[in-house]
């Protein structure tokens, strides 16, 4: 199911009721109250949308009891850019200044949660793109390279850090672990800082050029072009013998929809199934989110038979809760097909939908033939967020899990769309996640049970499920203490020793900003 047939988004509003023929739908203008200065029936388009974003947020933001009045804030003040998204971007972020200290805290340059994004900057076919390689739908439309710098702003090395599936990278043969040393000719490892912006022009360019060393000591020259393709979310699954035990692997991308991620994880998860596995990693190190229902699948995939009652439940602000939000009136719930849905006559809107503490609750159904895993590690990272951590979360009651890795990005907190002139959409941050035990408000974090650099000085960066991987080399040293685990062994050559720079910290992987979110995509009426 296509996330554009699934969140409600104004701007696509097409359709009528089952077997009709499509039609556009227009939001209707949300009205400034009283308080607000007599302008509205002169307002330009742009001052209209900056009353939206801010009397939408009065009302459906997580911490909207902290906003001020309309007139204290005046929207329409922000005009510091020529473009509109600009000053929309500006308004949002003064929003959540507001929230602090939680998606923002004092002398912060950005949200860290809430976002607004122009449609038309998306994926083919796709619904929601945050510049990210692959979407939520597994659409590319991209180079299909990921990297990472490790080191210090002085001396730095850059990694090939993952490959998407049918990409032009994975064509080209490019695998992670691949150290590169040129870009377009150009040799970068020193002043991280002062090359960022090369480098970020380079890396989201049309084409590029990278030349490095593979992980066996060759050298190797790749010209690649941007191309549209297709990728699945899993980067790598296996399953390993440690000692006794039979370890299920799993590195996953992303909680993409329904149609892209459910049938590979359950093909996974029975395939471990039947070659007995005991104890799981599951490597989320690169997993920003994506839908709560994928997550929801997971977790009753990993869960064991045991595990029953509340999964997990999601805590919608008090004039949400009670049904107050009327603003939402405004913004029609479409069905799987893209239509408007009707009830007693009348357009169903997202103020129809349900948003107590109970009917936002979801409990275990357990799936998959994994009944009694005893142990769960986590590969874990900044780059781990939302629906990733949703998952470690709701395990925790309900089984041994372990962390291994960096910490966390922190966003306890999940979303829907908000359409405004049937162009952008704003994220808000909506909702708050807890587990069976009440336990939430992650907002700095899990600090991992081992932490440790993704590349120790002076080490090469190795394949997913590699098990000279640093994170899994200690992810089954949890799950089986003492057990020396092989597979292919790679030894260091000189060349590879003289151009890896001591690697403990990451200091920069995302010049090409990747989604993170928790997308909410089930609703209950009222």
């Amino acid at each position: 199911m296509k996330l554009k047939q699934i969140l409600v988004l104004s701007a696509l509003l097409i359709g009528v009721a089952t077997g009709c023929k499509k039609t556009k739908v227009t939001p209707a203008v949300v009205t400034p109250p009283p308080t607000t200065p007599p302008t509205t029936a002169t307002a330009t388009r742009e001052e209209l949308s900056k009353d939206s974003i801010f009397l939408y947020a009065k009302e459906v933001y997580l911490w909207n009891d902290k906003l001020p009045t309309y007139t204290a804030f005046n929207p329409r003040r922000f005009v510091n850019y020529s473009n509109n998204l600009d000053n929309y971007k500006e308004e949002l972020f003064e929003i959540t200044k507001f929230s602090n200290p939680f998606e923002y805290k004092t002398n912060g340059t950005s949200s860290k949660y809430s976002y607004i994004f122009d449609k038309a900057n998306q994926n083919p076919t796709a619904s929601i793109n945050r510049s990210a390689s692959v979407d939520l739908e597994g659409n590319g439309n991209d180079l299909g390279v990921r990297v990472g710098f490790y080191g210090t702003d002085a001396n730095f090395t850059t990694y090939v850090t993952a490959v998407y599936q049918n990409s032009p990278a994975e064509k080209a043969g490019l695998l992670r672990g691949y150290l590169i040393t040129k870009i377009n000719g150009v040799s970068y490892g020193t002043n991280f800082s002062s090359n960022s912006n090369a480098l970020n022009s380079a890396l989201n360019g049309t084409n590029i050029t990278l030349e490095g060393v593979k992980s066996d000591g060759t050298s190797f020259n790749v010209s690649l072009t941007k191309s549209i393709f297709k990728s699945s979310p899993i980067y790598k699954s296996k399953v390993l013998t440690a000692g006794t035990k039979k370890v299920g692997y799993v590195a996953y991308a992303r909680f993409s929809n329904a149609e892209n991620s459910v049938a590979e994880l359950n093909n996974i998860f029975n395939d471990f199934g039947t070659k007995g596995v005991t104890d799981l990693v599951i490597d989320l190190r690169y997993n920003g989110g994506g839908y709560v229902s994928t997550a929801e699948h997971l977790i009753n995939l990993i869960a064991p038979s045991t595990a029953s009652g509340v999964m997990f439940s999601e805590h919608y602000n008090t004039t949400m809760q009670s049904g107050q939000a009327t603003i939402l009136k405004n913004q029609p719930l479409l069905d799987a097909n893209d239509k408007v849905q009707f009830r007693n006559g009348n357009i169903i809107t997202y103020f129809d939908v349900n948003y107590s503490v109970a009917s936002n609750t979801v409990n275990f159904a357990k799936k998959g033939p994994l009944t009694t895993v005893a142990n769960v590690v986590f590969i874990v990272s900044g780059s781990t967020a939302s629906a990733s951590e949703l998952v470690i979360n709701s395990l925790k009651p309900h089984i041994n899990v372990k962390l291994v890795g960096r910490t966390t990005y922190g966003k306890p907190v999940g979303f829907f769309p908000i359409t405004i002139e049937n162009k952008y959409d704003v994220y808000y941050s909506m909702f708050e996640t807890k587990n069976s035990l009440g336990q939430g408000t992650y907002y700095d974090g899990f600090v991992p049970d081992v932490d440790s650099p993704e590349v120790p000085a002076n080490t090469i960066m190795y394949d997913f499920g590699d098990v000279n991987d640093n994170y899994l080399k200690r992810a089954l040293a949890i799950i089986a203490p003492g057990v020396n685990v092989t597979s292919q062994a790679k030894t260091m050559t000189a060349r590879q020793e003289q151009l890896a720079s001591p690697s403990a910290s990451i200091i920069g992987n995302e010049l090409k900003p990747e989604f993170k979110g928790m997308i909410e995509n089930r609703f209950r009426m009222k």
